[in-house]
């Protein structure tokens, strides 16, 4: 009998289709909670023909280790930065995704934390529930100029949704949809310092690579305008942690709103963690039961389509 380890929390926690898809197909379903560490995957690296995984440490080693027996690697999502996807290839272990199954979720979450960072909605709630009347004066969205890094399906989600209120807007990345851009007048910055002096709202929503690792850095987040507000819902290595932290303690004021962290889950000492001007949401972006049936559907789907001889409906590598 095939032999699945099924680690995502959210497709194991929201009911839906999803479920039903993966008890029929008959495999042995083995479950765990997830993320796993490096050392969590090797102890169990061996045991299973497939693994249906979320953001578990996939590195070369394991990946190694899990052979001859691993197949197939089905990940549930569109991340892949915790996949040694360069070592999976070499050992001829497809690598399946997800793509276009959370773009209106994680667009409508970053706008959650825009609109809760902006107007203090977290600080003034928790005011109020304490019996607190303590009201706090945010600012207005239109008007500002938001910059979109990272121009992919969620990009221009948020762009969208941007528009509609009344925010201006600029892009920076290597992939530009000049139709799109037009149509939203979107204005396309090269220079990524131009970027961080220009907005005063700074979506990020590119891909974790060496290239975007520490995107947001000591070096340039000086240039970052008084007030200005980071949204990050792509990956939390994006921005260095410890120059961020520093910015967020300096007497110019700058706000982080969050989907994600560099340790998931973070220590209990995280230097985010508390902060007055920080918002950060445990890596809920994609967790709508819309998103996650979409996700897992097409998770279970890729996996059993694999299996059977069949092509995926989406692989990210060549083997």
């Amino acid at each position: 009998m095939t032999r699945v380890l099924l680690t995502t929390t959210s497709f194991q926690d929201t009911p839906g289709i999803h479920h039903e898809m993966l008890a029929k197909t008959g495999f042995e379903i083995v479950r765990e909670r997830g993320p796993l560490s490096e050392a969590r995957m090797l102890e169990l690296a061996g045991q299973f023909d497939a693994y249906l995984c979320g953001d578990d440490a996939l590195t070369r080693a394991v990946i190694a280790k899990s052979l001859p027996r691993l197949k197939v690697i089905s990940k549930y999502g569109i991340g892949l930065d915790k996949i040694d996807v360069a070592a999976a290839t070499e050992l001829k272990v497809p690598v399946l995704f997800t793509p276009g199954v959370n773009h209106t979720t994680v667009a409508e979450h970053t706008f959650a934390l825009l609109l809760a960072s902006v107007r203090h909605l977290v600080v003034e709630a928790n005011h109020t529930a304490a019996g607190r009347w303590t009201r706090i004066t945010g600012s207005e969205l239109y008007g500002k100029t938001l910059a979109i890094v990272g121009f992919g399906r969620i990009g221009k989600e948020v762009a969208i949704r941007a528009h509609a209120f009344g925010l201006k807007l600029v892009g920076y990345g290597n992939y530009w949809d000049e139709t799109f851009a037009h149509h939203y007048g979107i204005e396309r910055i090269e220079d990524f310092a131009d970027v961080l002096r220009r907005a005063d709202v700074i979506s990020l929503h590119t891909k974790l690579t060496p290239q975007t690792k520490h995107l947001i850095n000591a070096h340039n987040i000086g240039l970052l305008k008084p007030g200005a507000v980071i949204v990050n819902c792509a990956r939390g290595e994006i921005v260095e942690l410890a120059p961020l932290v520093a910015a967020l303690k300096s007497p110019k004021p700058l706000a982080y709103a969050a989907d994600v962290l560099d340790q998931e889950p973070p220590p209990a000492d995280h230097p985010l963690l508390g902060l007055p001007n920080v918002i950060i949401t445990p890596h809920i972006g994609s967790r709508t039961h819309e998103s996650v049936q979409r996700q897992a559907s097409c998770a279970v789907e890729n996996l059993t389509l694999f299996l059977a001889g069949k092509k995926p409906i989406a692989q990210a590598n060549e083997v």
